[in-house]
């Protein structure tokens, strides 16, 4: 891709932990488990304008046999979803887990091995539990450096293709580019661009429900 707008001038501070659930209908068959940081948790906007919450109301329209979890956290890191991973399977025994991590290991720079092992361990405990995994990638701005982004941003084709499981190369592929679509932070989209990232992860998405 061209040069991101998704640029950092400093590395951000965690954001206070916030576990986001949509509202449960009854008995669901089926259910989608996100686990994911402050992109999939609706930083800086109502739960419900997020685009994990969109994706539950996607489902309800289309398929009320779903039902969406969210139980990503702002300033998640990998190693805080590996800490989480089983205990959320084992809550929710998800059919399809979507991995939506690594943004803050890149962030602050955390050696990329260290992602990748925590990325495994989590997509491993899915299949474990017999569930279905999308991995969704992020990529790093520029100026972490070339070897360092092209690292992080293949630790998740690598994975992807060791466990063979679906792939989002990059959540924020369709907004990248725009500044518009970004608070001002420059790191977190706005309301207005959830429904893009939406039907962006439904096409990874879809053919696993």
């Amino acid at each position: 891709m061209g040069l991101l707008l998704w640029v950092v001038v400093a590395i951000p501070s965690l954001h206070a932990a916030q576990l986001q659930s949509t509202p449960a209908r009854e008995a669901p068959d089926a259910t989608v488990l996100v686990m994911g940081d402050s992109l999939s948790a609706g930083y800086g906007m109502p739960a419900a304008q997020g685009w994990v919450a969109l994706l539950d109301e996607r489902l309800e329209k289309q398929d009320p046999g779903w039902e969406v979890v969210n139980a990503s956290i702002s300033g998640e890191t990998t190693a805080g979803g590996r800490a989480r991973i089983v205990g959320a399977l084992a809550r929710h025994r998800p059919r399809v887990v979507v991995v939506a991590l690594g943004a803050n290991d890149g962030l602050r720079g955390l050696p990329t091995a260290q992602a990748a092992a925590n990325l495994a361990y989590m997509i491993g405990a899915a299949h474990g539990a017999g569930a279905k995994v999308l991995l969704v990638g992020m990529q790093m701005p520029p100026n972490l450096g070339a070897a360092y982004a092209d690292a992080f941003a293949g630790n998740y084709s690598t994975l992807a293709s060791r466990f063979d499981v679906a792939l989002l190369p990059f959540l924020l592929e369709p907004i990248a580019l725009d500044r518009a679509a970004f608070q001002a932070d420059n790191l977190h989209p706005v309301a207005a661009a959830q429904p893009r990232l939406l039907d962006h992860v439904w096409t990874a998405l879809e053919p696993l429900l």
